[in-house]
């Protein structure tokens, strides 16, 4: 854990990177005050601390943002933008990994006089506000985005489901709206309560989000089957999990059967891959890619590869539909290929190549898919952004034939995977100006979850996954933040208003719709 002081009450005083780095996170001497003394300098400010919650100030591993991400420029300017906006604040900072060390900065902070907290997530997963929300203090949760998004909006939905009383939150890509936030916590100052700092939070960040623009859509008709046609056609498809070294068959997903595959068998179909095929799958990829960045030709061909694998996999079992734990596969040496090209090119085909082993979302895209007679699922991690007004889903993984595998091609890249900077994956640069339907399916519940929203933009940031949808929501966008705590972070959005047709199957399955928006 490291304990910090970074910022002063002053405005415009701040700490530069070297000067932060060199410090290891410990106390700048002689730019602020001992506590003590600070406080009887400057008043009654309040005393805010102000928790970056992260694995480490250099990201040590893969994951969100990616790996050897340096969060220190980040905090710096987060520790600016608060010292400048906020001069009747005290800010103290400090970083922590998870519960214990939080439970550790509480105890501490037992005999500090903090007034308050303010917990960036940084990374998606470290628990660390949870602790923070106990002290009844006034509590803002923000998130960096493309970071600490997955935890933000699972953990966030949590605190909004149980009507946490001082807990208020950010999530926007603008510093100001931060610094409006934080200035909330001068109602406590002036006798206020934790649940009227959680108000004034509320007030801010929706006067800041940005108002609905057009949401009119180009023309997009979309020839679904009917509910009878389709369920007859989830019947009849087969979904492969491929988890582990299990094989065998397990429990159906919303009537669909599934089939767990060892992972052995999905390694000895790519190492039995015909080369020659091989590249000539490989040599059509770079040639249809607008660029390949940072990824060998060899590793190309493995992809390819593992597409066949895919294939032969796919065929032996007479099934449609293939989702791998891709990441514990590849960290654990049980496959030595991503396959995310390999899903690109099975969703392009008609077909389901759908990630990490969820079979939820395997099964969202396969049902849907068949709906909408071919149209490709994209499953993805989203990002909620309110000074864009934005959902952006964000995947690895994604189709360049969104309206079917008949439809046109859209440009996408080839790049490395983005946690880790292995292997091979995709940016797409999807279709903009079109209406998107977003799904998730609970079989247990038999519930379906749905909103809309129009593709509006492609994202370059190269933070986390490659692939970035940005899309403008239909409805109300404050409660799009309510739903990821019994949901999950994925989502799956297909093309089209596909509205009616969603509602008319699951009618007939005994679905019930939650519309998230």
């Amino acid at each position: 854990m490291d304990t910090t002081k970074l910022l002063s009450g002053c405005v415009g005083c701040e700490i530069s990177r070297r000067g932060f780095l060199a410090a290891g996170c410990a106390a700048c001497v002689g730019a602020f005050s001992a506590p003590g003394v600070a406080r009887a300098a400057e008043g009654d400010k309040m005393r805010i601390k102000v928790i970056y919650s992260l694995h480490a100030v250099k990201q040590p591993g893969p994951d969100w943002p990616n790996v050897g991400f340096d969060f220190a420029p980040v905090m710096e300017r987060y520790n600016a933008a608060l010292t400048k906006g906020c001069p009747g604040l005290e800010f103290v900072t400090e970083t922590a990994t998870g519960k214990e060390q939080a439970e550790k900065i509480l105890k501490a902070d037992k005999k500090a006089n903090i007034d308050g907290y303010i917990v960036f997530q940084m990374n998606a997963w470290n628990t660390v506000v949870q602790t923070m929300a106990t002290s009844g203090k006034p509590v803002l949760y923000v998130d960096f985005q493309f970071g600490g998004s997955g935890g933000f909006l699972v953990y966030n939905a949590g605190f909004l489901r149980n009507k946490a009383p001082n807990v208020g939150f950010v999530a926007s890509s603008k510093d100001v709206d931060l610094v409006a936030a934080a200035q909330c916590f001068e109602l406590v100052k002036k006798g206020g309560s934790a649940a009227d700092f959680v108000a004034g939070v509320a007030k801010a960040r929706v006067g800041a989000t940005r108002n609905a623009g057009d949401l009119a859509c180009l023309p997009d008709p979309v020839q679904c089957l009917t509910a009878e046609d389709c369920i007859r056609k989830m019947k009849e498809s087969k979904i492969l999990a491929v988890r582990s070294q299990e094989s065998g068959p397990a429990a159906p997903f919303m009537e669909i059967p599934v089939i767990n595959v060892a992972f052995d068998e999905v390694n000895k179909a790519w190492n039995a891959a015909d080369k020659d095929e091989a590249n000539a799958v490989a040599d059509r990829w770079q040639k249809n890619a607008t660029e390949v960045v940072g990824v060998p030709r060899e590793v190309l061909v493995q992809s390819a590869a593992m597409y066949l694998a895919e294939k032969a996999v796919l065929k032996k079992y007479g099934a449609n539909a293939f989702t791998m734990n891709c990441l514990g596969g590849f960290y654990g040496g049980h496959i030595h290929a991503y396959p995310c090209l390999g899903f690109h090119e099975l969703n392009n085909e008609g077909l389901v190549g759908g990630c990490e082993c969820d079979v939820a979302s395997a099964a969202t895209m396969t049902a849907f898919g068949l709906l909408t007679q071919g149209r490709p699922g994209y499953i993805s991690d989203p990002v909620m952004d309110t000074a864009k007004r934005q959902i952006i889903y964000a995947h690895c993984v994604a189709s360049n034939r969104a309206f079917g595998p008949q439809g046109p091609a859209n440009p996408y890249q080839i790049l490395t995977h983005s946690e880790d900077r292995q292997g091979a994956s995709v940016r797409s640069i999807l279709p903009l100006g079109y209406m998107t339907t977003t799904l998730q399916v609970s079989s247990d519940r038999k519930e379906i979850l749905f909103h809309q929203a129009k593709a509006v933009e492609n994202d370059p940031d190269d933070r986390a996954c490659r692939t970035k949808l940005g899309a403008e929501p239909v409805g109300d966008f404050e409660k799009l933040f309510t739903e990821w705590d019994r949901w999950g972070w994925h989502r799956v959005t297909f093309y089209g208003d596909i509205k009616e047709p969603v509602f008319a199957l699951a009618d007939a399955i005994g679905y019930k719709i939650i519309q998230e928006a």
